[in-house]
């Protein structure tokens, strides 16, 4: 993953819609998602491992 509309597109194909109009809300939200998916299996580690590391990323640049 290369960028946090992937991660939301990702999200999406698994039914998950994400906007609260708050950008960092938005952003921790992705991430218990993600986390979510990981830990049904759904997502490998190393797509697990570039969505994270893009959302916190995010989550600092917004700070």
């Amino acid at each position: 993953m290369k960028s946090i509309l992937e991660i939301r597109q990702l999200l999406k194909r698994y039914g998950t819609y994400i906007y609260t109009g708050d950008k960092i809300g938005d952003l921790e939200m992705m991430e218990d998602e993600i986390r979510e998916l990981y830990r049904s299996g759904v997502l490998d580690a190393q797509s697990f491992g570039a969505a994270m590391m893009l959302i916190k990323q995010e989550i600092s640049k917004q700070r």
